[in-house]
């Protein structure tokens, strides 16, 4: 250990990364195999060549498998790679899995602020030196001034999710703002997001990744990996999305904070089941070189090779000792020091799997998340599968994680397009779908329920296309889902027809409003509330352009269906009985003498539970509060109009509060009618909403 322009000491292996301390800057990594460690100084991210190594000594700078040195008065600012040396296989030979590489300059992996401004994936990942081509990591002093903002704790039954691209969100040139595709950009939007009425952003992978990650010919057409799910930096904010990016970090905080203002909480997505390093032929970055036979799940028989129950080249292996407390310390950090409120796991149910690669019910990455006090308020959502056919939704392991309800999405979508025979499982859906979580002391909003989401057909080409369209992604078509239970309404893609025009949006109002009906927890993808369309492309994972982009003329373009979900979305908020925290039971409840729920069909009390052919389905829902309207909903998804009798009870009136055939579907409690007769017609493919209220306080609006 030795350096002609610092002084150093031994350091601490207590804390794994870059920690400013009085006096210095303390550096900890984890190696199981390495023999020798250096530490690469760097005074800009752009320097090709380090202007400092220093070579540490394993008898005083390594505790067990941690390595670690304190350099006194080194400025904040600098960067630094590592490189790990010693005895291992090559990857031509391997029996270990051991993927030492001494000619890597390797990042941090607890870095909190990186920058890939020299980065080359090609470089990292043939043989020779690519220190001029690396990923460096940043020394930063965090003394954020958080101004006593605190994680807003919202109730996850009380919640509205908005699904969104923090790039895409405000890239295209129609935004308006300062910074487009930026932390900052995305806070001169929240206005609108608060105005539409959500609870929560859930923001697609904003921990750095790396844009490079996508097949050659991808790459040669000159497209990038946009969604980001290629994670690299657990700890550090992606640099693309900061106006700086060496300030990546207290930028992301800003946002946080905003949104926290404006009373919206943040729920990241999280890439917990692989990394940006693929398979055998791909990058070393870190994780390879400090721990390959610990971070990744490995072949039995030959560990050259990766298994992969990602479709991504690697999966990692959480659930060994080292790997688990590294994803809880990268949870806790986002929690305490960057403020978050919650995570949705992608391919959660790789999580599951064990260091042999089997599921584990008790696999202890994700008790660890669920039982750990200092997450406890953290919502943790999982999409609870995997791309090896591991499908766990409604038996994830764990009781306080919420799913992303892929079976609500399958059959609300069969339903709306007009399949028959699913009125049962569409009435147990809507009701939180307590056949896969009421058994095992779950709760509706264990469930969230979407449509859309990222990955697919925006809410506009599911009613546009009868097939995907994704040629544009230089894969031959053959990426992306082919099972998408959509229709076209009957012309594929854009048309003049007004009437099938109509009926598009018809359908798209059907969609919301069964979202917006159903117990659980709903969840929209951006963009959706305004009808835009990515050209029947449902995998815009590489397409970072307007395709992707959120465009804000179709603000004003489509104004009606982003006032239709507005108004859905305060509906909902009117009516408790829609987020109850328990599943409905058909009695009575809440001191109520009626049923809190009452099925129908066309008739009352004459719910189609056996008719193969039937296309509608009625509810009647009593309220949970005083004051609180009572709900009943009628759904009527055949291609003809058809007539629905509605209750009649003692004392109270029913008003018109939604009818989605109509130019003006939703209507306001202020403008509100009340209907006559016991009987309503119901359009082809809408849905019929009433409020009925006590008749003695019935205050009809005045002309």
């Amino acid at each position: 250990m030795r350096s002609p322009r610092f002084r150093v000491r031994p350091g601490s292996w207590d804390t794994a990364g870059a920690t400013v301390l009085n006096g210095g800057v303390n550096f900890c990594v984890f190696s199981r195999h390495a023999e020798r460690m250096s530490l690469l100084l760097f005074e800009r991210d752009t320097h090709k060549e380090p202007y400092e190594v220093i070579h540490l000594d394993p008898r005083i700078n390594r505790t067990f498998f941690f390595w670690h040195i304190f350099i006194e008065n080194l400025p904040d600012g600098v960067f630094y790679n590592w490189r790990a040396e010693g005895r291992c296989d090559s990857i031509e030979t391997s029996e270990t899995g051991c993927r030492l590489d001494a000619d890597k300059a390797l990042l941090d992996p607890w870095a909190t602020t990186v920058s890939d401004r020299l980065w080359d994936r090609t470089a990292a990942s043939r043989p020779g030196d690519n220190v001029a081509k690396a990923i460096r990591a940043q020394v930063v002093r965090d003394d954020y001034d958080w101004e006593e903002d605190q994680p807003l704790h919202i109730p996850l039954n009380d919640s509205v999710i908005y699904e969104m691209h923090v790039g895409g969100f405000t890239r295209h040139p129609s935004s308006g703002v300062v910074h487009p595709g930026t932390f900052n950009g995305v806070i001169e939007k929240i206005p609108y997001l608060k105005d539409l009425g959500i609870t929560h952003v859930e923001l697609m992978p904003v921990m750095a990744f790396d844009p490079q990650d996508v097949p050659p010919q991808t790459a040669r057409m000159g497209m990038e990996n946009y969604w980001g799910y290629s994670t690299h930096s657990f700890f550090a904010p992606h640099p693309g999305f900061a106006v700086t990016a060496v300030h990546a970090r207290d930028e992301f905080r800003d946002m946080v904070k905003a949104f926290h203002r404006a009373g919206i909480g943040v729920i990241l997505d999280v890439v917990f089941n692989h990394t940006a390093e693929g398979g055998e032929t791909g990058p070393v970055i870190s994780f390879k070189a400090f721990g390959n036979e610990i971070f990744y799940h490995l072949d039995f028989e030959d560990r050259r090779h990766y298994r992969d129950y990602t479709g991504c080249g690697n999966t990692m292996n959480c659930n060994h000792p080292m790997v688990t407390r590294f994803l809880i310390d990268a949870l806790l950090y986002w929690v305490r020091h960057m403020h978050v409120d919650g995570f949705r796991f992608d391919l959660a149910s790789a999580l599951a799997r064990g260091e042999d690669g089997h599921p584990q019910h008790h696999a202890p990455v994700l008790w660890a998340i669920e039982l750990s006090p200092s997450l406890n308020r953290a919502h943790i959502i999982a999409e609870a599968w995997d791309a090896a056919g591991l499908y766990q939704v409604g038996d994830f392991p764990g009781y306080r994680w919420a799913e992303w309800n892929g079976r609500y999405r399958d059959v609300i979508r069969g339903f709306v397009r007009g399949d028959p025979g699913m009125v049962p499982e569409v009435a147990t859906r809507m009701s939180g779908s307590s056949d896969m979580y009421e058994g095992r002391g779950r709760l509706p909003m264990n469930s969230i329920n979407f449509i859309t989401c990222h990955d697919g057909f925006t809410l506009c080409d599911l009613v546009s296309y009868n097939r995907k369209h994704n040629e544009a992604n230089g894969e031959d078509n053959r990426d992306g889902h082919d099972h998408n239970l959509s229709w076209n309404c009957g012309v594929e893609g854009p048309t003049e027809d007004p009437e099938i025009m109509a009926l598009r949006r018809r359908q798209a109002r059907n969609f919301i409003s069964i979202l917006m009906f159903s117990q659980g927890v709903p969840m929209l993808f951006s963009g959706d509330e305004v009808f835009r369309s990515k050209q029947g492309n449902n995998n815009t994972y590489c397409q970072n352009n307007e395709l992707s982009w959120s465009d804000w003329g179709l603000v004003e373009q489509n104004r009606e269906m982003l006032e239709f979900v507005r108004s859905m979305i305060a509906l909902r908020r009117r009516h408790p009985t829609l987020t109850r925290d328990r599943f409905l039971t058909g009695k009575p409840d809440y001191g109520h003498t009626r049923p809190d729920i009452i099925w129908h069909g066309v008739e009352l009390n004459a719910p189609g539970w056996d008719d193969p052919d039937s296309h509608q389905l009625a509810f009647t829902l009593e309220s949970k509060v005083d004051d609180e309207p009572l709900l009943h909903v009628m759904l009527n998804m055949a291609a003809h109009p058809i007539e629905f009798s509605v209750p009649r009870i003692k004392g109270l009136e029913w008003s018109l509060a939604l009818d989605t055939s109509r130019e003006q579907p939703a209507v306001a409690p202020e403008v509100q009618h009340p209907i006559a007769g016991e009987r309503i017609q119901l359009g082809p493919y809408s849905v019929v909403a009433l409020e009925g209220r006590p008749n003695w306080v019935w205050n009809p609006p005045t002309d």
